[in-house]
């Protein structure tokens, strides 16, 4: 089965008590949620290393 290219894909993340909670903090600040968050840190920093198709 071919993966359609808009897809999302779902994975596993452990992360520990004290960093959760600050991630959730951040996220309420910025108004998004805790997945959100997570995703615009991830993009961002892939952008920044220039990792990211232009």
């Amino acid at each position: 089965m071919a993966r359609e290219k808009d897809a999302v894909r779902s994975f596993v993340l452990r992360v520990d008590p004290e960093t959760m909670d600050a991630l959730e903090r951040w996220a309420a600040d910025e108004f998004r949620s805790t997945n959100g968050q997570l995703q615009w840190i991830i993009t961002e920093a892939l952008r920044k290393a220039g990792r990211l198709k232009k």
